[in-house]
């Protein structure tokens, strides 16, 4: 039997936390579901780069979160991350895309700028945030997208969402290429596509209605699922809904 020191189980212990402390990059951070990832990450003592328009000052105070205001529908405000990533990080252990965009309004009415300018942030912002990030992705790494039921094929769907559910359906497609394209770097590709949880979005999109689920609880689940998932999934979609919506 191994018999240790005071002293040494203190630098053990440390050892085995920054062995399992990883660098996690969050989009859509300012509120909500990212908000909370953000929080759980970094209190459970990861480093957290977290990305949004607007910088949550809930998240400036915590010590393991760096906020970084970028749009994501911008191709070039991703130099930031870039930037980060080269003089701070030099690697990242997990993605997760929960940033998204929510349009409602009648298909007729609908016009291509507002399909783009939903993609943009859906689907562009998703696939140059990942290409970004490719460079310091390494085997076991994760990237995970957050999707919606909306986006399953076969799924229940709704009235004047139209660009909304259809870029989520674009994604789950994009996650499952990527997971082909870089299985064998060890890289992991999944999707969790989401039913209902009590959000901002969900009250844009369907005012009035309670949703069974917290947006602190379904945090909960996304972050065991991001540390854990890719140990028994790749290029998958897991659907994780009680209620649709």
């Amino acid at each position: 039997m191994i018999q240790l020191k005071t002293g040494n189980i203190i630098f053990f212990k440390a050892f085995v936390y920054f062995c399992h402390m990883k660098n996690i990059i969050i989009t859509g951070t300012s509120r909500g579901i990212g908000f909370e990832l953000a929080l759980l990450f970094a209190n459970a003592g990861h480093q957290v780069l977290a990305l949004s328009r607007k910088v949550p000052q809930g998240l400036l105070g915590n010590e393991n979160i760096t906020c970084l205001s970028v749009d994501l529908s911008e191709e070039s405000e991703l130099q930031k991350v870039t930037d980060f990533l080269t003089s701070s990080w030099k690697k990242v252990d997990a993605v997760v895309h929960n940033a998204g965009a929510l349009l409602l309004k009648p298909f007729s009415e609908t016009t291509q700028t507002d399909f783009e300018n939903i993609y943009r942030v859906n689907v562009f912002g998703v696939a140059n945030l990942t290409r970004i990030c490719l460079p310091y992705l390494q085997k076991g790494s994760h990237v995970v997208t957050i999707s919606s039921m909306g986006g399953i094929q076969g799924s229940l769907k709704f009235p004047g969402l139209a660009a909304y559910s259809s870029s989520k359906g674009a994604v789950i497609t994009l996650s499952e290429l990527l997971a082909e394209e870089y299985k064998e770097q060890g890289i992991a590709f999944n999707v969790l596509a989401l039913g209902a949880v009590q959000t901002e979005m969900l009250a844009e999109a369907f005012p009035g209605y309670q949703a069974p689920i917290s947006a602190a609880d379904m945090a909960k689940y996304i972050v065991d699922f991001t540390l854990t998932g890719n140990q028994y999934y790749n290029g998958k979609v897991l659907e994780v809904s009680s209620s649709n919506p």
